[in-house]
């Protein structure tokens, strides 16, 4: 049957293709005032999610998230840092939170590559860079082969070097079977994991008299849901058996380390009081009965500690 075609049914068409033009096309960066949140191609093509918010003539300070999280995780010290006059810059790791979910690149060099090409994208220079756990060995990855005048000082915060995993090298480490059953509970159930983490663990909610935050445990679980099962599953590996001796001892800028005496996930024994001694510029600060996850418990208590150190 011949379609008909009259002058209502052209006019509706051109009205129509007149809205959708004038709708917004998707960008790479989306701008409010002195906010940005947009995405950098990395150099193996992978597509990394950022924040970067503040001033662009002000001193940068780069967080670095904790595994399976997001920079979403950095919201309160974000927030008091950009208060205090800094450019607060954040990225979703590669396979976390909104940043693209590619099969391989989870590894130690993979990450601290990511955040060279981000920080060049960026032209980032005299930067603070912060990292927790996981987070806390890329930024020792990184800082230790950084190009000359893009890092001032580094800051690790619970976090996972010298190594974790025990070996004969390591022989009081964590036993590779702890992480042999992160990944089987990851693969059996991650949702429930993902629970179980913070709601124990993780903030030490499962000692006596803890004051267990259900937003905190949340929060969590959301931003581990967010990201990728394969960049978690073998981001397992790279924050317990990457071995960041050698990070450590080459990087020359202040480096200030903040652990919490009763740290479930990363026992200060095996990381913290052997990082110091690596260091050739480092502080060492201890938090007694603070937990892996001190900095969301206890924000006041640490914001003040890294703004000092970041103003020296």
């Amino acid at each position: 049957m011949p379609l008909k075609v009259n002058r209502r049914s052209l006019m509706l068409t051109a009205a129509a293709t007149a809205v959708a033009a004038a709708l917004p096309r998707p960008i790479h960066a989306q701008t409010q005032g002195d906010f940005t949140m947009a995405t950098i191609e990395t150099r193996d093509g992978t597509e990394i999610f950022y924040k970067d918010w503040g001033p662009k003539d002000a001193q940068p300070v780069v967080f670095h998230h904790g595994w399976p999280l997001s920079s979403d995780d950095w919201d309160n010290q974000m927030l008091v840092f950009l208060a205090n006059g800094y450019r607060v810059i954040a990225h979703d790791r590669r396979g976390h939170g909104r940043s693209e979910q590619v099969s391989g690149g989870h590894d130690m060099d993979h990450y601290a590559a990511d955040v060279a090409d981000l920080a060049a994208a960026l032209d980032l220079r005299n930067a603070v860079h912060i990292g927790h756990s996981t987070g806390g060995g890329e930024v020792a990855r990184y800082v230790a082969g950084a190009e000359a005048g893009r890092v001032a000082k580094a800051a690790l915060l619970g976090a996972v070097p010298p190594v974790m995993v025990q070996s004969e090298a390591n022989p009081d480490g964590i036993p590779k079977e702890v992480f042999d059953g992160f990944r089987a509970a990851l693969t059996a159930n991650r949702a429930q994991f993902y629970r179980d983490v913070p709601s124990g663990p993780f903030y030490g909610f499962n000692r006596d008299g803890a004051e267990v935050s259900q937003g905190l445990i949340d929060n969590w679980w959301r931003q581990g849901m967010a990201g990728g099962a394969k960049a978690h599953y073998d981001g397992i590996a790279a924050f317990s058996e990457t071995d960041f001796t050698q990070d450590l001892q080459s990087i020359t800028v202040p480096v200030l380390i903040l652990h919490g005496e009763d740290d479930q996930i990363v026992p200060i024994e095996n990381s913290a009081h052997k990082a110091i001694k690596l260091l050739r510029n480092g502080e060492l600060k201890t938090y007694p009965g603070l937990s892996h996850g001190f900095f969301a418990t206890h924000p006041d208590v640490v914001n003040a500690d890294l703004l000092a150190f970041a103003r020296k």
